[in-house]
């Protein structure tokens, strides 16, 4: 066994047996210890909370952990390395040869993960990375959903953090089985959307940009076309000096659950956030212009959070790994930048696709010189004729 899968082994064993199982000794079998000694539950028995532990884990994981790495691997018919890289697709740990860590269920969602490679329908490549895919977005679920169910316990029931953490492992088993056909649920209906966006609606995508392009720009290459922006609440880091940890992040939850329901209700998607920006597409200019102006007056009339610098720029764009890449999203995040506190710019190209559209007015700015693109003509964008989108 490896230094490595060795000491990997080691923090599992402590992450999952934080309160060790007493053993039954000579002294104990020959009569409890007295009243005023004896602190814990008699030895040899489990305290409630480690019976706790072990009943969620066996709920989650499907059973007890009964097999080893080696024996996982012979069951699916697969090598330990090809083993390995699925495993460290998902972002589990590495374990050693003697590590009992397994169950019956990762054995067969191994044997699913290698099915679709045998079958021929996903090449070895393909499966890493869509298991990657599923690995790292349920890990960052995770995290958000113990975070907010912590959060919650300490607002509402006026307990410590710790002791709210320590609570939630009697509350999860009720959750679970919600959750994850929630989780099943979003899937599905997510995997529609990105179909139709990423597959069925791309072509049509591609032939509305053509309009006002000579073919070599930049971006010409890149598969997809959309509408991208960007949104930045502005003083955010003399804000953030000023506030206690809580606070801020109140503040920062407040940004990013206004921007995704904006972003939502217009028919776009979220790609990110980074502390006090996010990054969101759409299909069409008109819905990525839609999108940032209701940003833009949402922030300015929020009475906690600071106003926001919007930009949103019409191009082509590469997405990978649930990112989005290319000049048109650099353009974006140079616009904003440029952008005055509660308004929106664009780009020319931008604005000459929304020109004929009266729900928008276009006000030309000067020239800037901006790194990377050059003497470029930014536009404010504001509302025209139309209401907007209607929040609720």
């Amino acid at each position: 066994m490896s230094v490595e899968d060795q000491q990997s082994g080691e923090d599992l064993d402590q992450e999952f047996d934080a309160v060790p199982e007493p053993s039954v000794d000579e002294d104990t079998e020959a009569g409890p210890a007295p009243a005023s000694v004896q602190t814990g539950p008699p030895t040899g028995v489990m305290s409630a909370e480690r019976l706790a532990i072990k009943a969620l884990e066996a709920k989650l994981l499907g059973g007890e952990r009964k097999l080893r790495r080696r024996e996982v691997a012979a069951g699916a018919g697969v090598s330990i390395l090809s083993a390995r890289k699925i495993w460290r697709a998902l972002g589990f740990p590495n374990f050693g040869d003697e590590d009992v860590a397994f169950t019956e269920r990762d054995q067969a969602a191994l044997s699913s993960i290698l099915d679709l490679v045998r079958a021929g329908l996903l090449t070895e490549e393909a499966a890493i990375s869509v298991t990657r895919s599923i690995g790292q977005m349920t890990d960052r679920m995770v995290v958000w959903q113990i975070e907010a169910l912590v959060e919650d316990m300490v607002s509402e029931q006026g307990i410590p953090d710790a002791v709210a953490r320590k609570q939630l492992v009697g509350q999860l088993p009720a959750l679970v089985d919600s959750l994850e056909e929630i989780l099943v649920y979003s899937y599905r209906r997510q995997l529609n959307a990105g179909v139709q966006r990423l597959a069925v609606r791309a072509e049509a995508g591609l032939q509305a940009s053509e309009e006002g392009r000579e073919g070599d720009e930049d971006d010409s290459p890149l598969p997809l076309a959309r509408a991208v922006g960007f949104a930045d609440l502005v003083s955010y880091t003399s804000l953030s000096r000023r506030m206690n940890e809580k606070t801020l992040a109140q503040l920062v939850q407040r940004f990013e659950n206004k921007c995704a329901e904006i972003i939502s209700v217009g028919g776009g998607r979220l790609v990110k956030t980074v502390g006090d920006e996010v990054l969101y597409i759409a299909e069409t200019p008109a819905a990525g212009a839609e999108i940032s102006l209701a940003l833009a007056q949402a922030f300015t009339e929020d009475e906690i959070l600071p106003q926001c610098r919007v930009s949103m720029v019409w191009g082509r764009i590469l997405s990978r790994l649930g990112d989005i890449y290319g000049p048109t999203v650099n353009l974006a995040a140079r616009l904003t930048t440029l952008a005055q506190p509660g308004t929106v710019l664009v780009d020319a190209m931008t604005a000459a696709a929304l020109g004929q559209d009266d729900r928008f007015v276009l006000v030309p700015q000067k020239s800037e010189n901006v790194r990377g693109f050059g003497e470029i003509h930014p536009v404010m964008l504001a509302r025209g004729r139309g209401k907007g989108l209607v929040l609720d």
